[in-house]
């Protein structure tokens, strides 16, 4: 099975079965005991952030250097020549023959399955729009499995901005392999996209729309926060009305399930207050660090030194 990942791309969670997310997820847990500190020696990862990136590009950036590796590229779209009128198919061309994989977050969706289509190293997708997000889904599945100690039929509350949190949509679709039971807070205006939730349905999995965080605070093993994203509104008043609709603070968590873990992908706005940092359900620091160890997995396996 490690085989079946050299060369592949990584774009989109549906590509993967329950057994690959979790053969995944086992060689994270070996490199959080057993660092492979130059097993990628020689190998070169680009970097390609047309879209601001803090824990994405830095998390991945970290776990090539811990294996040996070395980077180039960039973290902001003004510095290279696509600003000149390059065209992506063209730009990814001239990295192919610098690097040995290409790690890219950009504004449009289907960008990493044009940049896949255009090159035979394997390119791997760190955010395309609001579209998906795999590598945080399944530094997600990895925290959540670390914190409950198993993956199945758990429930799962995810909160804030479903419509553009590309996170989410991602979990959401994830969540097929685990029969897990969802329950998706957001306002009208921000509700989980229908394609999603028709993909949810054909696959049986139980789900339903709230309101408020109270409706299903206490039936949950999971509460996956999401900031209300600012850059994605078209209408910055819809945006002004809606910031702030949602947050969690400590003296919420009463009477909650006592294995509830708070997560959140980062960063976070004013959906979780800092007094939930000092409670036992945080564990959206940990689940950052998970970052390392899965994308140092998805590293290794992709450029086949497993």
């Amino acid at each position: 099975m490690k085989q079946a990942f050299a060369g592949r791309d990584i774009l989109a969670i549906d590509d993967f079965s329950k057994e690959e997310i979790l053969q995944i997820l086992e060689s994270a847990k070996d490199l959080q005991s057993n660092p492979q500190a130059n097993s990628l020696q020689g190998y070169i990862l680009g970097s390609c952030f047309f879209e601001p990136s803090t824990r994405t590009r830095l998390s991945f950036e970290s776990a090539m250097q811990r294996l040996g590796g070395n980077i180039m590229g960039f973290a902001d779209e003004d510095v290279i020549a696509t600003q000149k009128g390059e065209s992506l198919y063209d730009t990814m061309k001239i990295l192919e023959s610098y690097v040995d994989v290409i790690v890219m977050r950009h504004t449009l969706e289907g960008a990493a399955q044009l940049a896949a289509d255009s090159i035979d190293i394997p390119v791997i997708n760190a955010g395309d729009g609001a579209n998906e997000h795999p590598t945080q889904t399944l530094l997600d599945l990895f925290t959540i499995q670390k914190t409950q100690g198993h993956l199945d039929n758990l429930s799962i509350a995810m909160i804030g901005d479903l419509k553009y949190g590309r996170t989410t949509h991602s979990l959401a679709r994830a969540a097929v392999h685990f029969g897990m039971r969802l329950y998706f807070v957001a306002p009208p205006s921000l509700e989980m996209p229908k394609e999603v939730c028709n993909f949810l349905r054909d696959n049986k999995i139980k789900f339903s729309f709230h309101r408020e965080i109270e409706e299903v605070l206490h039936k949950v093993d999971i509460l996956y926060l999401t900031r209300i994203q600012k850059e994605r509104f078209a209408d910055k008043q819809e945006y002004i009305r809606l910031k702030d609709r949602y947050k969690l603070t400590a003296s919420d968590l009463v009477n909650v399930k006592g294995n509830l873990k708070v997560l959140h992908p980062l960063p976070r706005n004013e959906e979780i207050d800092l007094s939930v940092d000092q409670t036992p359900y945080a564990s959206y620091f940990s689940q950052a660090k998970n970052g390392v160890a899965i994308r140092q997995a998805i590293l290794r396996l992709v450029l086949g030194q497993h």
